[in-house]
């Protein structure tokens, strides 16, 4: 059975000079906007599988969809996986401002729509872009409100380990992977948390507390 309000219902049954009375009503926050939450971190650190993860733990949070110039593999689904576009169409997107920061990996361009983004957070649904150390730097000088996280892995012969695993690159591929992640870990002190991607359900369990934690701020006018 539904209890109802007992300071409402006493109220109601103690009026004051015989006039009953309701207590008013609490001031209604204005709708607060969603939070833009930026996740990066050198390649190999597990990113993609800490924001599967974080997206089945955390309501009101949708991944952003990357543009990108990459071909559409068979199993890829447009406005799903990526929006596809050729380098064209991408850079007239550049030329517009239409991309909140764009970045180049392995060869082909990825960036963010700034309108699909902001018409999520207008919505109140807190959106995170999975993105590379570059753009999330651009992010960060466009918005400065964002959250920045950080994934580093437990030490760099882990994320060696990980990426000479995949057995999927060439040994002069990993290396130049492995010198562009040196350089990106130098950059961690500029986010605002660091989550080290060693046990990845305590990973998660972090990453989750970060954006409950980020709701419940206080926001400056």
């Amino acid at each position: 059975m539904k209890q109802g309000n007992p300071l409402a219902e006493a109220n109601k049954r103690n009026p004051k000079d015989g006039v009953e009375t309701t207590p008013p009503d609490l001031a209604t926050p204005e709708k607060r906007a969603g939070n833009l939450i930026v996740l990066t971190g050198p390649s190999g650190v597990g990113k993609g599988t800490l924001t599967s993860r974080l997206l089945t733990e955390v309501s009101q949070l949708v991944k952003s969809v990357s543009v990108t110039t990459r071909k559409q593999r068979p199993q890829e689904v447009e406005g799903t996986d990526y929006f596809f576009r050729d380098k064209e169409e991408f850079d007239a997107m550049c030329r517009e401002g239409a991309l909140m920061e764009h970045a180049t990996f392995a060869g082909n361009w990825y960036g963010t729509p700034r309108a699909w983004v902001d018409e999520q957070l207008v919505k109140g649904i807190d959106v995170l872009l999975e993105i590379e150390v570059q753009g999330a730097n651009q992010v960060s000088e466009s918005r400065p409100q964002s959250l920045l996280i950080f994934v580093s892995p437990p030490s760099f012969a882990a994320l060696r380990d990980r990426l000479q695993g995949r057995a999927t690159e060439t040994a002069e591929k990993i290396n130049e992977r492995l010198e562009k992640a040196e350089r990106e870990l130098k950059q961690r002190h500029n986010f605002h948390y660091e989550v080290i991607n060693d046990d990845i359900d305590v990973a998660v369990r972090n990453l989750v507390h970060i954006v409950y934690a980020e709701r419940c701020r206080i926001r400056k006018k």
